[in-house]
C-alpha cells in the first residue's frame, strides 16, 4: 500500500499493512509498519514507524503509533516519539507525531 500526505505532513510512505478484521461485527485487529519521505514541520528526510488498532464494531478504538528509533535520516535524523491516526467518516485519514529530534 501506498500514500501521500498533504498539510503539516508532506510527502509519501510505502506499507506492509495486515489485519484480522471479521467485516459483518466490525470487530478486528490490524498493525502496518511504514517508510516515511516527506516533511514534518519543514524538516525534509524520512523515518520508518509503525502502527495498529484494535475496533469493536462502532468503537475504533485507541490507535498505536511509534516512530523507529535510529530510522531518521536527513533533517529528521534522530526522530524519536509516536503519534495517531484517526479516519474520518469519509474514510480521510488524518495523521500527527508528537516527536523530538535527539
Amino acid at each position: 500500500m501506498e500514500k501521500v500526505y498533504a498539510g503539516e505532513v508532506t510527502g509519501h510512505s510505502a506499507t506492509i499493512f495486515t489485519a484480522a478484521f471479521d467485516e459483518s461485527t466490525g470487530v478486528g485487529s490490524y498493525v502496518a509498519m511504514e517508510s516515511f519521505e516527506g516533511s514534518l514541520d519543514g524538516r525534509s528526510g524520512r523515518f520508518a514507524y509503525f502502527h495498529s488498532a484494535t475496533t469493536h464494531g462502532e468503537d475504533p478504538g485507541p490507535t498505536t503509533l511509534v516512530i523507529v528509533p535510529g530510522t531518521g535520516v536527513g533533517d529528521l535524523t534522530g526522530i524519536v516519539g509516536n503519534g495517531g491516526l484517526v479516519m474520518d467518516a469519509d474514510g480521510t485519514h488524518r495523521i500527527w507525531f508528537d516527536y523530538r529530534l535527539e
